[in-house]
């Protein structure tokens, strides 16, 4: 479901975006106005700017609740479309990178730690409001919410969009933000940035040859941040893009246009 600006059926709440399993939503109120998205307390700009988004298996139904400078209060409710998922099947991979020993066990939990801290940020700064780029240009190998079956053993879904690239190539911000996290060899993910966008809205880069950026540095959309690789958890050289609101996993192809075709294609 397509939203577009609702001010004719609400005047004081316009929302853009998809209502759709790993959709983005970005709303705008009257400044002053407190919006919550099923009881939970959204951060909403000086200019009544806010975003929430839907994850994976996100429930059909949903609604926000504002509370205007005026001391009134309106609801809408919302319907969340439901989406299918592909089945991709990985096989020949060696048994570590499918079942991790203990000792793995415990650096991935680690990890997981770090990761989560970044995506549990909310930060004031709305670096969202420029929108999304593609991060890097070529095939997409992979795509959000398919379920992958590693030497034939059901895993996680996938929650990212795969893009496949010569090691070496460029990585760019695919929005701006703050760099939340840098690490350059994380078990799964190997080389790995994670992009602060603003109101819990976050990029994952990883199985990155090379991070070219600090922790807190503030990065412009198109800028340089890493260079494709295979590290961590992967068969060849590519992009694993991810986009997190908070603990909610969002369809980064769902930010950008299509994918450019490539020259002379």
């Amino acid at each position: 479901m397509l939203l577009a600006a609702t001010a004719a059926a609400a005047q004081d709440l316009r929302l853009a975006g998809e209502a759709v399993q790993g959709g983005l939503i970005r709303g705008q109120v009257p400044p002053g106005t407190e919006v919550r998205l099923d009881g939970r307390a959204l951060r909403v700009a000086a200019d009544g700017l806010f975003v929430f988004g839907f994850g994976r298996d996100a429930k059909p139904d949903h609604s926000l609740a504002l509370r205007l400078p005026d001391g009134s209060h309106q609801e809408r409710s919302l319907t969340v479309a439901k989406r299918s998922y592909r089945v991709q099947r990985i096989d020949g991979l060696a048994p570590r990178m499918v079942t991790p020993d203990a000792a793995a066990l415990v650096r991935i939990r680690r990890e997981n730690g770090w990761i989560a801290a970044a995506r549990q940020r909310d930060t004031p700064e709305p670096h969202f409001a420029a929108g999304f780029a593609w991060p890097l240009r070529g095939p997409i190998t992979g795509v959000f919410g398919s379920q992958r079956i590693l030497n034939g053993e059901p895993r996680r879904p996938h929650y990212g969009v795969d893009i496949a690239g010569p090691r070496g190539k460029p990585v760019l911000s695919p929005a701006a933000g703050l760099v939340a996290l840098v690490e350059a060899d994380l078990y799964y993910t190997g080389g790995t940035i994670i992009i602060d966008h603003g109101h819990g809205l976050t990029s994952v880069l990883s199985h990155l040859s090379a991070v070219l950026v600090k922790l807190g540095e503030i990065v412009e959309q198109g800028q340089l941040v890493g260079r494709v690789g295979a590290s961590g958890r992967a068969t060849g050289p590519h992009l694993d893009w991810r986009v997190n609101w908070f603990a909610e996993r969002l369809d980064p192809a769902r930010l950008v246009p299509p994918m450019p075709k490539p020259e002379g294609g």
